[in-house]
């Protein structure tokens, strides 16, 4: 079984970054509006990573992208969200002023907050999408695909635990140790990101490969 598409979700989506984020956009919360926020959270990070492996072709397929152009588009993407992680920044782009403010302002913001900005962009973005759709091309039988699909209930377990775990982990780590294991994602995820590239340039440019 090949692990690497997991390693590479984990790395970009890397809830334990996105802890901080959770204690600020939850203070306030009752203990039963906090819980609702990590299902939801969790769910919606499951449900962007299935349906970005089960549909993430064929819509790549309805705009007349190739798969290797889209490698070395998302391969980009890894990159500047590794060097993002280099600088123990959350892999995904974090919301906007004026989303925060917006949410913070309105009166179902305790309800749309699990969904933007927790999951999407800061666990689920641009990046972990193009991550799952380049993976579901290499997906060669269903049982491949499925269990690209069953990472994904890994990723909104291991979302879960670590917002259900917010408040310990954020004492027992502190800033510096959740900045150095954002840092040690980061480098994973660099390498990843230039073996992706790699593939789609190589598709792209065959003559390449005759120079390695």
């Amino acid at each position: 079984m090949d692990f690497k598409p997991l390693v590479t979700l984990l790395a970009v989506v890397n809830p334990l970054a996105v802890v901080p984020f959770f204690i600020h956009y939850t203070a306030g919360f009752s203990a039963a509006q906090r819980r609702r926020t990590i299902w939801v959270s969790s769910v919606s990070a499951f449900v962007v990573i299935a349906a970005s492996a089960l549909l993430g072709l064929q819509i790549l397929d309805f705009f007349g992208i190739s798969l290797a152009s889209f490698q070395v588009g998302g391969g980009l993407l890894l990159m500047t969200s590794a060097l993002s992680m280099l600088n123990a920044q959350p892999a995904e782009a974090r919301a906007n002023a004026d989303e925060v403010h917006d949410a913070a302002e309105r009166s179902a913001a305790r309800a749309s907050i699990a969904v933007v900005p927790l999951t999407i962009p800061l666990l689920t973005g641009p990046a972990t999408m193009s991550t799952v759709v380049i993976y579901a091309d290499k997906a060669k039988t269903l049982l491949q695909l499925s269990t690209l699909v069953a990472y994904g209930v890994v990723i909104g377990l291991a979302t879960a635990l670590c917002f259900a775990a917010a408040q310990p982990i954020a004492r027992f780590l502190g800033k510096t140790g959740i900045n150095v294991m954002t840092r040690l994602m980061g480098l994973i995820l660099a390498a990843l990101a230039v073996e992706v590239m790699a593939d789609g340039l190589h598709t792209l440019f065959p003559v390449l490969g005759h120079r390695l």
